[in-house]
């Protein structure tokens, strides 16, 4: 069963997530937080599987609980996911860099936020549809100087290649055809990546190829 942990300051918001997610046979609602300290509480007291995290609430917002939660060795396995009204929202940005898993707007399709509460429990990084691209462009006009790509002498050649893929936005299933390799085999190269670079998630992975150089600015086709 997969554990939810909903927050968000709007009840009605609240109330129509909870009532999709429990009529999943593999998911439930372990609790829900209307501001970010009590989610930063419920997070640490119930220790969910997904948080779906709205980024603007009162006390603390999404953003500020969500690092407390990134940061916190004891949370590694809670993968949050931020929800926003607007798929550019300023604040998406930092997120990603802080550890959230990726983001979705709220009015997604259902069948998107269970196949998004699904797959980050499964490591994959969330965005919404269209956005991904675009997310990374935004992250690398960002992006300062590439740090030294010391961290990366871990990787394979074909690590590397495969984790470029990943920073240029490209799912398991579009890596696999690129490099003519089954989508299993994709997968497990890009796990064995995030486990050598310590990367949380295949969010942090986008993330480190802009650091490292790996990827750079105009790359993205």
């Amino acid at each position: 069963m997969i554990r939810v942990l909903l927050a968000d300051d709007q009840s009605l918001v609240r109330a129509g997530f909870r009532a999709l997610l429990d009529a999943q046979p593999d998911i439930g609602v372990a609790g829900e937080a209307s501001d970010g300290e009590e989610a930063v509480r419920l997070i640490r007291e119930l220790r969910p599987d997904v948080v779906l995290m709205d980024i603007r609430m009162p006390a603390l917002d999404g953003l500020a609980a969500t690092r407390r939660v990134t940061r916190d060795p004891d949370l590694a396995d809670v993968r949050v996911v931020m929800l926003t009204t607007f798929e550019l929202d300023e604040y998406v940005f930092e997120a990603i860099r802080s550890g959230a898993s990726g983001f979705l707007v709220k009015d997604t399709e259902p069948e998107e936020l269970l196949r998004a509460v699904r797959a980050v429990v499964d490591g994959d990084a969330l965005l919404s549809p269209g956005v991904t691209r675009r997310l990374i462009a935004e992250f690398a006009a960002r992006s300062k100087e590439p740090a030294a790509a010391g961290a990366l002498s871990a990787l394979t050649e074909r690590e590397r290649e495969v984790m470029a893929l990943v920073g240029m936005g490209l799912s398991n299933e579009e890596i696999a055809r690129r490099l003519v390799v089954s989508p299993l085999t994709a997968k497990t190269h890009v796990s064995r990546t995030m486990v050598k670079l310590g990367a949380r998630d295949r969010a942090q992975l986008v993330v480190l190829a802009y650091e490292s150089g790996l990827v750079r600015p105009g790359w993205l086709g």
